[in-house]
């Protein structure tokens, strides 16, 4: 590892890629599903906001989500391929607080997110009558204000504590982004207590929307099995069950990241799971909401149809 003086304001990020073949091998694939989630990310929100069947509360949070994925990915992916590809693996202290109170305001918002959507389907199959009095634009507005909020509000403290902690000589953080448990190996003080506090607060923003989810979804599921209608009961588990393949999937990174013992986790492998998290998820959730949503692929067709017609 490369050392610095302890007046040194930045750090080194050693990255993801080894410089190989190997590491260009996965450069070229990692790129394509930059492009790719970038693409999926940003016509799922224009397509919403300019699709008028789509001004609904499901689909405004949706759109929140596909937002909240853009930013995700272009937080970290971009410097990790200027670190590949030029060598610049130096990021100063003012770029490395905001990539972290970025990174960390997405991971809690994005959770009580979830939380959103499992309450609007549960209101809209168990409770279909009062539907609009529950989930008006309003209510909406308000989940979706309360999400960023809340998530900036818990990532604040954390991005100030970690950039401020005393730190040995060496700054190289052996991840490709300033996440907080790759910072705190090397902080010189005695960083336990503050470690528990990061515990406690992944269980509050991870384990109480989870127990949420599934409460609501166990609502929703004695609900469809007493529907009489077939094809009601194949949209309702198509929504619920793509609704709960994201949750599992965001649950999953990061109860390995925060919550996983020290002694079941390694550099190499938290930069896998990170890597895994930060760059395929935000693909996959356009597809999982879209491609298998007729509403979604019917909308995409007239918006299409719209800008063709305009432009001929």
């Amino acid at each position: 590892m490369e050392n610095y003086n302890e007046t040194s304001t930045d750090f080194i990020l050693l990255g993801l890629l080894p410089p190989s073949s190997l590491g260009l091998f996965l450069f070229t694939f990692i790129i394509p599903i930059f492009l790719m989630t970038l693409a999926g990310n940003l016509c799922m929100v224009l397509l919403i906001l300019l699709d008028a069947q789509h001004h609904t509360p499901m689909y405004f949070l949706l759109s929140q989500l596909s937002l909240m994925d853009l930013i995700y990915i272009c937080t970290t992916v971009p410097k990790m391929a200027s670190a590949f590809l030029f060598g610049q693996k130096s990021i100063s202290f003012i770029r490395c607080e905001v990539q972290c109170f970025f990174f960390m305001s997405l991971a809690g918002a994005e959770a009580l997110l979830l939380m959103s959507m499992s309450y609007d389907h549960y209101m809209a199959i168990c409770f279909p009558l009062h539907y609009p009095i529950h989930m008006n634009r309003r209510v909406c507005v308000l989940m979706i204000l309360g999400s960023w909020t809340m998530g900036a509000i818990n990532s604040f403290p954390h991005t100030v504590y970690v950039l401020h902690i005393p730190y040995c000589r060496s700054r190289s953080i052996n991840h490709f982004f300033c996440d907080i448990p790759a910072m705190l190996t090397l902080a010189c003080g005695d960083t336990h207590v503050y470690e528990y506090i990061v515990f406690f607060t992944t269980i509050s923003f991870l384990l109480f929307p989870f127990m949420v989810i599934l409460g609501s979804y166990w609502k929703v599921l004695l609900t469809v099995y007493c529907m009489c209608s077939w094809e009601g009961r194949k949209k309702s588990y198509s929504t619920g069950s793509a609704h709960l393949t994201v949750v599992t999937l965001y649950i999953a990174r990061f109860a390995y990241s925060y919550l996983c013992p020290k002694s079941f986790q390694s550099p190499a492998k938290d930069k896998v799971v990170a890597a895994f998290y930060t760059i395929l998820i935000p693909v996959l959730n356009p597809v999982i909401y879209s491609l298998r949503n007729k509403e979604v692929l019917g909308a995409l067709r007239r918006v299409a149809g719209k800008f063709c017609s305009t432009t001929m």
